[in-house]
């Protein structure tokens, strides 16, 4: 049964999520890392599935986003740094104190599984699983969807933070209203490379990218623009070390009109969803 539960971060910032706690023995426990502005209902089928499979599951919503926004967003202060190294290790101590003596696991969504080299305590990880996790470089995206990914990045982003103080994402579906330091980051790391590294020495002083050598798996579908296949690799190049499995998910090999970006963790596609259990299955007692 679902149960709503408090994260408190290392700057005392309390973030709202839930608990998924199987019926029988646990075999392990799993973290759902958000894509930028999802709020932790979406993934809400895909946990009960996991939590089905034997896994204690947390999801959670980042500091600024949905129910852990405090007042309004555009005094909110959060940014993608401070998802990465704030609110994704709480999120990890708390999955700990939930589940202990338990092996555990993050699956990341787009910024989910990108912002992971942020956290001081990801080797305590046993592996991640990604699913549209990349870099998202507009220049690696393809011609036909390239007019409307500036647009949002270089336009829309921009004016609605001059204009309102924050980006007004949900108006041209791209998930809750964002904080205007997550939106600046994402406007800025998505028009360069590697993503994150392109604040490392800058706004990000400190990291583990070089460090992680954890077995993951990175799943990304045949029909989306944003992680395609150049901008998967150019993702995992950050990680130097790391054991980096990529599967291509096709929507017609599983009956399925479509997967892009988001519809992996619709209920339309828990075909897709083995993807994600058998890979965490075969890590157990690693």
């Amino acid at each position: 049964m679902p149960k709503d539960i408090s994260v408190t971060c290392e700057d005392s910032t309390h973030l709202t999520a839930t608990r998924y706690m199987p019926n029988h023995s646990i075999k392990g426990a799993v973290m759902i890392a958000p894509a930028t502005g999802i709020k932790r209902q979406f993934y809400a089928a895909f946990a009960s599935y996991l939590c089905e499979q034997g896994f204690g599951v947390i999801t959670f919503d980042n500091r600024g986003i949905a129910e852990s926004l405090k007042g309004k967003v555009r005094h909110s202060k959060a940014s993608l740094v401070s998802w990465g190294q704030q609110d994704m290790p709480a999120v990890l101590e708390t999955l700990k104190m939930h589940f202990p003596k338990t092996q555990y696991f993050l699956v990341g969504h787009s910024a989910g599984g990108q912002l992971l080299g942020l956290m001081p305590n990801v080797n305590d990880l046993t592996a991640f699983c990604n699913f549209g996790s990349s870099s998202g470089s507009l220049r690696n995206m393809p011609k036909s969807y390239l007019l409307k990914a500036h647009f949002f990045m270089n336009f829309y982003i921009p004016v609605n933070n001059l204009l309102f103080g924050h980006t007004k994402s949900h108006l041209v579906g791209m998930g809750e209203p964002l904080p205007k330091g997550v939106s600046r980051q994402w406007q800025k790391w998505c028009n360069g490379q590697g993503y994150v590294k392109e604040a490392f020495g800058k706004e990000v002083l400190q990291h583990w990218y070089n460090d992680i050598c954890l077995p993951s798996r990175w799943l990304l579908a045949s029909d989306d623009d944003i992680a395609n296949l150049s901008n998967v690799k150019d993702m995992i190049s950050v990680f130097p070390e790391l054991e980096a499995e990529i599967r291509l998910l096709k929507p017609h090999e599983h009956n399925l009109e479509e997967i892009g970006h988001m519809k992996f963790f619709s209920r339309r596609s828990q075909s897709l969803w083995p993807e994600v259990s058998d890979f965490l299955i075969s890590h157990l007692n690693a």
